[in-house]
């Protein structure tokens, strides 16, 4: 049967009782359960923050990580920076120094530069002054255009306008008749005012001016810086006279000379022998041995392996060899050497054209008394025109010195001046070596000095002078006969 509404009522009552009943029963079990839910929730909530603050810590040791590297990246830079421009200040302060030199050296430079423009200056000036005098003076008068020059006679001067004037009173006297052949020119070393007004108040001369600033070094302590200067003040000339004004042949004469009356006719008939013989490298007005008691006949020549100097000519294709090497020094003893002359010989005289009155100069005296001052000019007028020189070539000379030497009488042992004396023509007396010849020259009065190994005069060996007016005294060296081909007997 159905159940009623009412039981079904009261059922449903019950059954909610017991829910109700039971509710409460797992209300506890159900608080203990949410509790410890929410407990579980705190913790796992507490773990996710400490997890998240470890990952933020992570996060900010690996920013502290990150920044110290690139702190330390950029502290490597700044230092390969810091180096460098330490480096290139280093470069920079060497530049500057370097600049600086350069800049001290260019003010020296600037100021050579500057002394140089001042003595380019004032040689202008002079030779607008010597042009200006050439002109007034009409140096086509000196030389005429179709007479052909035998030589440029050129007087060297420096610092004597006595001796100057002197000189060229005594080329003058016998230039004037041949000035167009010999044109005379007057070479000044330096600027002394007395010298330069004397040169330019001949109308018959050119002049002209040696301007050396460059300081002289000497080679050795104590040596005189005027032989250095003169040195200097020839191979100018030469320059000048050979290249400039294009003569062919150049006489040398110094500011301290007289010339004989026959000086420029022997110049003109030995320019020949000088062009056609190549073994004559220059002759020369001076005989070494030219004083007064060893002379006698003033048309006699001789060919010597000395070179002689003191009024000399020289041929332009001689100064071509010599100019390039000439020296710094003592330019006479250096065409003395063997290595220079190559042995190459020099005409001389028997009686001097040309006389040296200079006492006082650059060498001090030396010889003057004994040696210089007896010297003989000579004074006779010989015709050299109408004589014949080719005995003087090298081919014939030889033969012809042979012949007088072989005729000439030996004599030995002591007293050779005594023999000398009892012997009516010409002695030759043997010499061993240098000592031996100084100890005979000695006895007769003679030059002893000997230059490379050459006696003064001397030819082959052979100095020969005269003696008792006519009488010839040859010394003879040990090897000379035998050159000539002469037996000594």
């Amino acid at each position: 049967m159905p159940e009623s509404p009412f039981l079904l009522l009261v059922q449903k009552k019950e059954k909610a009782k017991k829910l109700d009943s039971v509710s409460e029963q797992e209300q506890p079990a159900q608080i203990g359960s949410c509790r410890k839910f929410v407990g579980t929730k705190k913790e796992t909530k507490m773990k996710k923050i400490l997890c998240d603050f470890r990952f933020l810590l992570f996060l900010a040791a690996a920013a502290f990580i990150y920044i110290q590297m690139r702190l330390f990246a950029t502290q490597s830079q700044y230092a390969d920076r810091l180096a460098d421009a330490i480096e290139s200040e280093d470069q920079c302060t060497s530049q500057l120094r370097t600049l600086i030199d350069q800049i001290s050296l260019q003010q020296g430079q600037i100021v050579s530069l500057e002394e140089e423009k001042q003595r380019l200056e004032q040689e202008c000036g002079q030779l607008k002054v010597l042009v200006q005098e050439l002109e007034r003076k009409g140096l086509g008068r000196l030389i005429d255009k179709e007479q052909v020059p035998v030589a440029a006679v050129v007087i060297m001067a420096c610092n004597r306008a006595d001796y100057l004037e002197r000189t060229v009173k005594s080329v003058l006297k016998y230039q004037s008749s041949v000035a167009s052949k010999f044109p005379l020119f007057v070479s000044q070393d330096g600027s002394h005012p007395a010298v330069k007004e004397k040169a330019l108040s001949y109308d018959q001369l050119t002049y002209m001016q040696h301007l050396d600033y460059e300081p002289v070094h000497t080679e050795r302590p104590g040596e005189l810086i005027a032989y250095y200067k003169i040195a200097r003040h020839y191979k100018w000339a030469l320059d000048g006279l050979f290249y400039k004004h294009n003569f062919s042949r150049v006489i040398i004469l110094e500011d301290d000379m007289e010339i004989a009356p026959d000086f420029f006719d022997y110049f003109e008939s030995t320019a020949a022998l000088l062009d056609k013989d190549k073994s004559i490298m220059a002759v020369s007005s001076w005989n070494d041995n030219g004083q007064k008691q060893f002379v006698h006949d003033p048309k006699v020549l001789y060919r010597s392996d000395f070179f002689p100097g003191l009024g000399w000519m020289l041929a332009r294709s001689t100064w071509d060899e010599l100019s390039p090497k000439w020296p710094k020094a003592y330019w006479d003893d250096w065409l003395r050497l063997k290595e220079n002359h190559k042995d190459r010989q020099f005409i001389r005289p028997e009686v001097c054209r040309t006389y040296n009155f200079g006492e006082h100069g650059s060498s001090l005296g030396q010889f003057f008394k004994q040696y210089l001052e007896p010297i003989k000019l000579n004074d006779v007028l010989v015709d050299w025109k109408s004589m014949d020189l080719n005995y003087l070539m090298e081919d014939k000379y030889i033969k012809h010195f042979a012949d007088i030497v072989k005729k000439a009488k030996p004599i030995r042992g002591t007293d050779l001046v005594l023999k000398a004396r009892n012997i009516g023509g010409d002695v030759r007396i043997q010499y061993n070596d240098q000592p031996d010849f100084e100890r005979i020259a000695r006895q007769f009065g003679i030059f002893e000095e000997w230059k490379d190994g050459v006696p003064r005069t001397a030819y082959k060996g052979i100095v020969v002078f005269r003696y008792q007016i006519t009488q010839r005294i040859f010394l003879v060296g040990p090897g000379s006969l035998v050159q000539l081909g002469v037996s000594d007997s």
